[in-house]
């Protein structure tokens, strides 16, 4: 259940504030949350880092961008309160947004901003604050990271796919290893004789003593949906080495009557698709390397604090 963006919920807080009290913004956060009737779910929903909700990371940069247009100022840290420019804003009854906050030199300047001043702030104004408004900085950075992964996700499968069969068996018990089970390949993995296999593609070590075995299968298909019959002759396989647990990894996908027949059977067995595939690997630094690191700093509080 999607959000409204950081923009609506700069109107709604210039409400909690226009008693002209300064408070804490946790303080009437429930108050901002109930003008915009957020629901329960909505405000469980959480940024990907899992620090805090979206509710709040929206709250958060709405207070950011009316107090740099001049609108709210903080007369300590954590706190703000209401100028008189947020008065008239809210006496307005225009919607406050960035295109409203545009008209304050102050935001202006916030928004243009940069080591390269040789253009005037105000020619470029108009477009930096109208393209991607509907995020905040932070959320930008999530989406382009998400796009720069997709792409790379398909560049993975396609490497995949030119390779040869026998290095996606062993690509299988790599990303095993990566993910903790085993411990090292020559002593927890193997991939298995190729040709040889029995429908058994590579066989891992569930803990580094190999007190249990989980077998693997890998199967490198394009448009092949994977359905119940090659899951049940991989369930045949297992019956041989007498195994219980099995993973089963595919390029492509699975039907919905392989997932049923996993469903009803006694032997656990654990079905990966090409995107699952992916995502694994990028988690779990498998064939990628980290080309650039950006970081987001923060205020260190305990610094200021003084004796």
């Amino acid at each position: 259940m999607s959000l409204p963006n950081y923009q609506s919920f700069m109107t709604p807080l210039l409400q909690c504030l226009a008693n002209g009290k300064t408070v804490k913004l946790k303080d009437i956060e429930a108050n901002v949350y109930q003008i915009l009737s957020l629901s329960a779910e909505q405000l469980k929903l959480r940024i990907p880092s899992g620090k805090q909700t979206y509710a709040y990371h929206r709250l958060g940069w709405a207070k950011t961008y009316l107090v740099q247009a001049g609108l709210i100022e903080q007369p300590k840290r954590a706190f703000c309160k209401i100028t008189p420019k947020g008065l008239a804003a809210i006496e307005s009854g225009e919607p406050i947004n960035n295109q409203y906050l545009s008209k304050f030199a102050a935001f202006i300047d916030f928004k243009t901003r940069s080591k390269d001043e040789s253009e005037p702030a105000q020619a470029n104004a108009t477009s930096i604050v109208s393209n991607n408004s509907d995020k905040t900085p932070e959320e930008l950075i999530e989406a382009a990271v998400d796009t720069l992964n997709t792409n790379l996700s398909d560049e993975i499968l396609k490497a995949i796919l030119a390779a040869s069969p026998v290095f996606f068996e062993n690509l299988v018990v790599d990303l095993m290893l990566a993910m903790g089970y085993g411990g090292s390949r020559k002593d927890a993995g193997q991939a298995t004789q190729y040709t040889q296999d029995g429908g058994i593609d590579g066989v891992i070590k569930e803990d580094k003593l190999g007190l249990e075995m989980i077998y693997l299968q890998a199967k490198r298909y394009t448009n092949k949906t994977v359905g119940r019959p090659d899951i049940q002759a991989f369930a045949g396989a297992l019956d041989m080495h007498r195994a219980k647990k099995g993973v089963f990894i595919t390029t492509s996908s699975f039907s919905k009557e392989a997932f049923d027949y996993i469903g009803r059977i006694d032997k656990r067995i654990v079905l990966i698709d090409g995107a699952q595939l992916t995502e694994l690997m990028l988690s779990h630094n498998l064939g990628v390397s980290t080309k650039q690191v950006f970081e987001v700093k923060a205020l260190d509080s305990d610094y200021f604090i003084e004796d």
